[in-house]
């Protein structure tokens, strides 16, 4: 999906958290009367939530994405970028746009620049109080929100860094943290989630399509590594049912992310569409999930192209409200 330019604000992680939430629109806490109206997406068992990747098309500090969770009515999510983004990491510079021509100098250039910034990136976790993720978990605690996993995807960071990841992740309440799939990071990170009693949870796109991909090796490799099953990607690439894979597998699956997509047969292959108008089998995987009762997070990652008009914040709730109807 194309990303749009997202303003970004520092996180005042020396406030308090009451004085943060302070600033996240009193309409999206409270329901006509004086009390916080808590969010509850847990329906028929099964915990509904949203990863916040969802929301990269809109401003999206930390206490933004708060108003925009809490007016889903959701209790459960996926932390993304959004956590070093607010507390003010040190950013990237940006990528020559797709396609432009660049000449050797201006790639030596960037590739300079990228390896500065990964050091001073380092510098800045090592350094950074954990206090501060402490006050980003009182924000969400006491608005009814829990933090369940920290995608920090830091399979390619120093040793440092990933302990720095899996205290962050402990702190914020999350049960582990996600990374993309990869041979290279089910082979390393699965290690440190042993080493902080946590989980490893890979994220999968087209992969369960490509020759030789053996989602049973990559497992092997630690008893802490967990698969995040992405049942648009799988049915998009595959054409197969995710119940397949989760009958298997949802041993080692806490969390399955949920999107709309066409399947190969279709005249848009693959495309991803608002829920209800793709192809992929929501219900039948909702329904599975529930009838077994398995303790498997089901988010939402919104990906599809925002109707005129509309924004993220709406689409969630529609597609949070979607899979609300089917286990209700």
């Amino acid at each position: 999906m194309k990303k749009s330019i997202i303003s970004r604000r520092k996180f005042i992680g020396a406030a308090s958290a009451a004085a943060a939430l302070s600033i996240v629109p009193l309409r999206y806490l409270y329901a006509g009367g004086t009390n916080p109206k808590k969010p509850n997406s847990k329906v028929g068992g099964v915990q509904l939530g949203l990863t916040t990747y969802s929301y990269l098309s809109m401003s999206h500090s930390v206490e933004e994405v708060l108003g925009y969770i809490l007016k889903a009515g959701v209790n459960a999510v996926e932390m993304r970028s959004v956590l070093e983004e607010s507390l003010g990491i040190p950013q990237p510079p940006p990528r020559p746009a797709r396609g432009a021509e660049v000449s050797e100098a201006d790639k030596a250039k960037y590739t300079e620049a990228m390896a500065g910034i990964k050091d001073s990136q380092r510098k800045w976790r090592l350094s950074l109080p954990m206090r501060k993720y402490a006050d980003i978990r009182k924000l969400y605690n006491d608005a009814g929100v829990d933090i369940h996993i920290a995608k920090f995807a830091p399979s390619t960071w120093s040793d440092e860094e990933i302990d720095y990841a899996y205290d962050a992740a402990k702190i914020l309440g999350a049960y582990g943290i996600t990374d993309e799939c990869s041979d290279a990071a089910c082979k390393r990170l699965g290690k440190f989630a042993e080493k902080h009693n946590s989980l490893a949870i890979y994220h999968t796109h087209q992969q369960f399509a490509e020759p030789g991909f053996d989602i049973d090796k990559l497992l092997a490799y630690s008893p802490a590594n967990r698969l995040n099953l992405d049942i648009g990607h799988y049915y998009g690439a595959t054409g197969l049912h995710p119940n397949i894979l989760l009958e298997k597998y949802h041993d080692r699956i806490h969390m399955i992310h949920v999107k709309d997509k066409t399947g190969q047969k279709s005249n848009t292959p693959g495309e991803n569409r608002p829920f209800g108008q793709g192809e992929t089998p929501i219900a039948d995987v909702l329904l599975l999930i529930k009838k077994k009762k398995w303790p498997i997070d089901v988010f939402v990652e919104m990906e599809y192209k925002i109707p005129d008009g509309s924004d993220a914040c709406k689409e969630v709730i529609k597609s949070i409200e979607y899979m609300r109807n089917i286990l209700e």
